[in-house]
């Protein structure tokens, strides 16, 4: 059976704003409709991961990540390794650690900060044996070195929303890291993204979506949600040159082996994955 998975969504921050309700539940019927048949939420603050618990434990297909985003370390200056454990080790659909990593785009001022933090992230998923979620942007040096001073091809994990160089990208594979894409690559000026999704092998590859942030095109400009990862997918497998349902087989299949994990049964979710067919959602008329 073939599934298909959002691998990195921040579900309690969609605001589902111009959609006819603001219903989480409608958001993951949306999802299923196109196929989308399991989520990875992911907490950036303390905060957000209590938002994320209360949606998850209504859905056996929503599993959870758990960190301090380093552009959000400000918010919680006083963040325990301890809470942090906690919080990880609280359900079994807690799976993930991060968003951690570093970005020197929009925080440079705060780069001592976010590495000191950015290696405990990598201590604590050493200790709890979770994978990591990684966030890097503008700052390859550092991610690359922290990653390799402090052991973190150990712990495993997946630099998300790659925009990166094909160089990193090289490293990273060879430290046996996955790399995920989101609707960036389906953007006019991202050709560096494309040559990234060219080199990277589809058996270490995912595809998220980020939202509500980054929607592809063609919804480029609205609030992202889950079902839009459909449009990513289609995109980089017509540029690798596979069908949809290949990729979406082969992009779960490496969610499973990163996280140890084997999907429920989406014939138990009532999902049909095989149709492959984007429906209308609400009062937008997308690809049959």
């Amino acid at each position: 059976m073939t599934f298909l998975v959002d691998s990195h969504c921040h579900l309690a921050s969609l605001s589902l704003e111009g959609k006819a309700s603001n219903n989480i539940d409608e958001t993951i019927e949306r999802a299923r409709r196109c196929g989308v048949s399991h989520f990875l939420s992911i907490a950036c603050t303390s905060k957000e991961f209590e938002k994320n618990l209360e949606i998850a434990k209504n859905y056996d297909n929503i599993y959870l990540g758990c960190g301090i985003h380093p552009l959000n370390l400000e918010d919680e200056p006083d963040w325990t390794d301890e809470r942090l454990k906690s919080n990880l080790l609280s359900s079994d659909k807690v799976i993930a650690v991060g968003e951690t990593g570093l970005d020197y785009h929009y925080a440079a001022e705060t780069k001592d900060l976010q590495i000191a933090s950015f290696v405990r992230h990598i201590g604590i998923a050493l200790d709890v044996k979770k994978p990591l979620v990684i966030h890097a942007r503008e700052a390859k040096n550092d991610t690359l070195s922290i990653l390799k001073a402090e052991n973190a091809r150990d712990a495993g994990g997946v630099i998300h929303c790659f925009t990166d160089t094909v160089d990193m990208a090289r490293v990273c594979l060879d430290l046996g890291f996955y790399i995920s894409f989101t609707g960036i690559a389906t953007f006019k000026p991202s050709d560096n993204v494309r040559e990234v999704v060219k080199y990277v092998p589809l058996d270490r590859m995912m595809v998220e979506t980020d939202c509500p942030y980054l929607a592809p095109v063609p919804v480029r400009g609205i609030e992202n949600e889950p079902a839009f990862v459909r449009y990513t997918l289609k995109y980089i497998a017509d540029f690798k040159g596979v069908s949809e349902k290949e990729l979406a087989r082969i992009t779960s299949e490496n969610f499973e082996n990163l996280y140890n994990l084997k999907l429920s049964d989406v014939e138990k979710l009532g999902i049909e994955v095989s149709s492959y067919k984007i429906e209308k959602i609400m009062d937008r008329e997308f690809e049959k």
